[in-house]
């Protein structure tokens, strides 16, 4: 019963280490069971009663991410055991308070006799193509390194995506909501730049891996600190110039911000200098000033950032903001209940702000155990890439699990007027095809280094040499050095 194959079950495979996968099917069974959990309440508070739709909105949670785990099981087996936990649970929790959103606007719509498309069906459709789009991830990227092959190329798709609505004509880029980041291709439309913050990211990690002695040359040295020469401050000097072109040309403040502060993060894991952000940070807030001065849209987001009831009646102005505050004001330290408040009164309720409309239901505790298990997932991401042992590994590992926390930052300041409103959805949670399917790559990514992080080595260990006993042991002459 103590021999070597006592503990070859499921989760420990002949190489000793556990797998973990038994804890990862339990946990996405207690998240099945709070997002269950969750809709009969919406329900029950909302309209009263309960329907057989919770019953199919439930089975498709459950089976998508019963196949997920199917999946992760059969081709990252070491992944870490929360990351897709953590994912589940915020996914089934946006799949929540979207369907709440949907029951009060229907009910609107009933009133006025128009008719109303539920947002619900398409979003669990989104999720099974997302899902599908992280098995594709995990079987046709079996080692996270290979990457590095087609750095340069995934550095000019992400380029091209992320211009590509300043460039094209109005009819196929409009602008919405005051930013050109759509790309409409008959009943679709696509967010290009969300693709292009994964396929730049792999781009310059594997850039600063194949570049770092450059960015660790001290140039000359004023008051004290060393400045880096001027020939290596060109990526600093691309990212920021990226970045105020996203800001000028597409009118979006938050891709901006996300992307230009996640390469500076980067830059200084790769470096372990301090001058580098602060070089950064100086351009950002240098070029934030110029583009105040020229821009109406910036001023007016700052405008509404400082004062949302002065600018409340004004069209582009406080409305949402001021609203999102009345209702996180409403909900309080416990909330008002699932089902019980009024966050569609609030302009995109299921898209920009889900974070205003969880903190009203929720209140406080609800919105900080949200941020709890972003905060967890952005933890485990983390100790992947400190545990996985390649560079490229670390960097690209760090650089998806800040980007994910970033994400959080933008959207939870601009909510909560900590920052000017920046129009960054929520990871997992907002309604949207585009948001969805770029992190669930981001998460195949993570998946794929902590399976390499945690995956036993391969090849044997060489045994040790068996020395004598020093009773034993033969003199040795050792000569004195000269």
């Amino acid at each position: 019963m103590g021999g070597p194959a006592a503990g070859r079950t499921g989760s420990t495979p002949e190489g000793g280490t556990p797998t973990r996968r038994g804890t990862e099917l339990w946990l996405l069974g207690f998240a099945a069971l709070i997002v269950t959990s969750a809709l009969v309440l919406v329900e029950a508070n909302q309209e009263q009663t309960l329907t057989f739709r919770i019953v199919w909105y439930g089975l498709a949670y459950l089976a998508l991410f019963g196949v997920a785990h199917v999946a992760v099981r059969k081709f990252a087996p070491y992944a870490d055991p929360l990351i897709l936990p953590c994912v589940a649970l915020l996914n089934g929790l946006g799949l929540v308070v979207i369907y709440r959103i949907d029951l009060a606007l229907s009910e609107r719509a009933l009133r006025a006799g128009r008719e109303f498309n539920n947002d619900v069906p398409k979003q669990i459709l989104w999720t099974a193509v997302a899902l599908a789009l992280l098995l594709a991830v995990l079987v046709v990227i079996k080692d996270h390194r290979t990457l590095t092959k087609y750095y340069y190329t995934f550095g000019v798709a992400g380029l091209v995506l992320l211009a590509l609505p300043a460039l094209l004509p109005g009819i196929i880029a409009p602008t919405i909501n005051g930013a050109k980041i759509w790309l409409r291709i008959g009943p679709f439309s696509i967010q290009p730049g969300e693709f292009s913050k994964v396929l730049l990211l792999v781009f310059f990690a594997a850039f600063l891996v194949s570049k770092r002695d450059l960015f660790m040359s001290a140039g000359r040295r004023v008051l004290g600190v060393d400045l880096p020469r001027a020939r290596d401050l060109g990526p600093v000097l691309f990212a920021w110039a990226m970045s105020l072109g996203v800001l000028v040309f597409q009118k979006d403040l938050g891709t901006s911000l996300l992307f230009y502060g996640t390469i500076l993060v980067m830059l200084y894991v790769a470096t372990e200098r301090g001058v580098w952000v602060g070089i950064g940070v100086s351009l950002f807030v240098g070029g934030a000033l110029v583009a105040y001065q020229l821009f109406t849209h910036v001023q007016q987001r700052v405008a509404n950032w400082l004062d949302p009831l002065a600018t409340y009646d004004d069209a582009g102005g406080g409305y949402q903001i001021a609203q999102a505050l009345f209702g996180l004001g409403t909900g309080g330290v416990g909330g008002t209940g699932l089902g019980a408040g009024r966050p569609d009164l609030v302009p995109l309720a299921n898209t920009d702000f889900i974070v205003a409309a969880i903190g009203e239901e929720l209140g406080f505790i609800g919105l900080a155990s949200l941020l709890l298990i972003y905060t967890v997932l952005a933890l485990r991401g983390m100790r992947s890439a400190l545990a996985v042992r390649d560079t490229f590994g670390k960097l690209l590992g760090g650089g998806l699990s800040f980007l994910l926390i970033m994400q959080v930052f933008v959207v939870v300041g601009g909510v909560t007027k900590l920052i000017p409103m920046t129009g960054i959805t929520a990871p997992f949670l907002s309604y949207g095809g585009s948001s969805l399917l770029a992190n669930y790559i981001l998460v195949a990514l993570l998946l794929r280094i902590s399976d390499a992080a945690r995956r036993p080595q391969s090849g044997s260990r060489p045994r040790p040499v068996p020395q004598a006993p020093i009773a034993e042991a033969h003199t040795v002459m050792v000569e004195r050095p000269t």
